[in-house]
């Protein structure tokens, strides 16, 4: 299988990643707003099938032509799953979006669902096969191993999640500006306390903007000093209180946390 791998990791470093062809908004817009048609182009709806419909239940992101990471907490081994890449719209059929099949799904083996704060919720999905990659899908960057961002550093977590607690499903894909909080500041008394492990990542928590159900799994897009989007961020969880609580950052799994995990993962399968 490695040569596979291996031709997934040239195919990425030949068309490069983090650089959409169609540039994202980036104002500093307060609330969430309708992301720019395939702005984001390494992000995918994980659906699965319920009542001979499928579904939209988490985000993901395209890291290599057949490999996908999301969240070890939207995988749920009974579900049957497909990944939809290409999305802007899930209401609307859309020319060179594309649903596939995973061949395999592996899930953090250090995922405990019982403790979410304990952290490792990560998932790669292999794919039955490899995108072609165009405006509308390309490649997420990973961070360099062990970054971590500094203190209201601007990122942008983009989803079709709940547009409020409790509120429906978003049919256009959203984005939305959450500046990240730093480890010192977010594991305060006041915030997520001692429950913050080093390996999670808090961005938002000015009780306005957040994560909310449906964004699971997808990215928090951050831009480098050389101008590339990486993912930073896996949508893990918010507070129990609300998706936008105000001292309640949305969490996120730190990708740069898990880089050798990701490698041996694709390695190995």
């Amino acid at each position: 299988m490695l040569p596979f791998v291996l031709a997934s990791v040239l195919i990425a470093g030949a068309l490069g990643c983090g650089v959409p062809p169609i540039q994202p908004l980036t104002t500093r817009v307060v609330n969430g707003v309708d992301a720019i048609p395939h702005s984001w182009p390494w992000q995918i709806s994980l659906q699965y099938l319920r009542d001979a419909e499928w579904r939209h239940t988490c985000g993901g992101s395209l890291i290599a032509t057949n490999w996908v990471m999301t969240a070890a907490h939207c995988i749920n081994q009974q579900n049957t799953y497909r990944v939809y890449v290409g999305k802007y719209n899930l209401v609307e059929q859309e020319p060179g979006s594309q649903a596939l099949t995973p061949e395999k799904i592996i899930v953090h083996e250090k995922w405990n669902p019982v403790f979410v704060a304990l952290g490792n919720d990560i998932a790669l999905i292999k794919l039955t096969e490899h995108v072609t990659l165009s405006n509308s899908v390309q490649l997420g960057c990973l961070p360099p191993p062990g970054t971590i961002l500094p203190n209201n550093y601007p990122c942008y977590i983009t989803g079709w999640g709940r547009t409020s607690t409790g509120g429906p499903i978003a049919d256009k894909l959203q984005q939305a500006l959450m500046p990240v909080v730093d480890h010192a500041t977010c594991s305060k008394p006041d915030w997520w306390g001692s429950l913050l492990r080093d390996t999670l990542l808090c961005a938002g928590g000015d009780g306005i903007v957040a994560g909310c159900n449906g964004d699971s799994g997808g990215p928090l897009n951050c831009k480098n000093a050389q101008g590339v989007w990486e993912v930073h961020g896996i949508a893990s969880f918010v507070s129990g209180l609300g998706c936008n609580y105000e001292k309640k950052p949305t969490v996120f799994t730190r990708v740069s946390a898990y880089n050798s995990w990701i490698d041996q993962v694709m390695i190995n399968n």
